[in-house]
């Protein structure tokens, strides 16, 4: 009985593992650049900002783009893949307070297109929000 269910728990736990592994989306790891065009709105105000470009190494394991200001600690708190989507929420500490905010991507091989949207403490009382469009291009192997 016992050798039954531990190779029954052997077995789940292989096919959780691979079906897991298959989760990746079609993306083709390495150095990518990504520009973020943002527009941030708090009462009263809407303020676009000039687009942003940054590079990253993105990887089957590590495919969210993201990029920490200093002072911030980050961490996603969840991750979903769905074919070449990924989508994802993400919480930022501050010492402006807490920042939440959700993202989604589609991978085509070596660009993607997606957006991510974020709130925030407004210092005024209340909340801001800003929304970016995000796109990345592979442009080389991580060195």
């Amino acid at each position: 009985m016992n050798k039954k269910f531990l190779l029954s728990l052997i077995i789940v736990l292989l096919l959780s593992c691979a079906s897991f592994a298959v989760a990746a989306p079609d993306m083709k790891e390495g150095l990518w650049e990504i520009t973020v065009t943002s527009k941030m709105e708090m009462p009263g105000m809407t303020m676009p900002m000039p687009p942003a470009k940054y590079k990253q190494c993105l990887s089957k394991s590590d495919f969210v783009p993201q990029k920490a200001e200093p002072g911030q600690e980050c961490e996603k708190m969840s991750v979903n893949v769905n074919g070449n989507t990924v989508s994802w929420s993400i919480k930022c500490n501050s010492k402006e307070g807490a920042m939440k905010g959700t993202g989604k991507i589609t991978y085509k091989g070596n660009t993607y297109e997606g957006f991510m949207n974020m709130t925030f403490p407004n210092q005024g009382g209340g909340e801001g929000k800003m929304t970016s469009s995000m796109s990345g291009k592979w442009i080389d192997k991580c060195k």
